[in-house]
């Protein structure tokens, strides 16, 4: 009777915990810009700027979170099927940013450069392209 008590009580403690969201933190250290112009054809890309924030994604949430200077949050609707090449590993997700927008976000993986890895969002009319770290949280 003992035994089927704690058995009990481990099952029941199980089930109230919820499980550990999984999270994958990245730390932007730089970002550049690419813009349609008045003709709609794609520009050049500005020249990269150092930057230091942090990006969430948060598969639990099913979100993106970017901490810039302005909060972006992106709702993943879709995880798209991961693309690899000789070259990249790209991993796409079909999203809307906070006012219901289309966004595709992209995390690509560089295997020629060292796994350098780079978050991509892509919209209509331009395209924002963080280079990205994984995050390790000092304790």
């Amino acid at each position: 009777m003992k035994n089927t008590s704690v058995l009990f009580l481990f099952l029941l403690l199980f089930a109230i915990v919820p499980a550990k969201a999984q999270t994958y933190k990245f730390i932007a250290t730089a970002f550049s810009v690419l813009e349609r112009n008045s003709n709609g054809e794609w520009g050049n890309w500005s020249d990269l700027q150092d930057t230091k924030l942090i990006i969430s994604l948060d598969t639990d949430k099913n979100r993106f979170l970017i901490y810039s200077q302005e909060i972006q949050w992106y709702d993943i609707l879709a995880y798209q099927k991961e693309e690899e090449t000789d070259e990249n590993i790209i991993s796409p997700f079909s999203c809307k940013d906070e006012d219901g927008y289309a966004v595709n976000l992209s995390i690509i993986t560089r295997k020629n450069q060292g796994n350098r890895k780079q978050l991509y969002i892509t919209r209509k009319n331009y395209v924002l392209l963080y280079n990205i770290e994984h995050y390790v949280e000092k304790k």
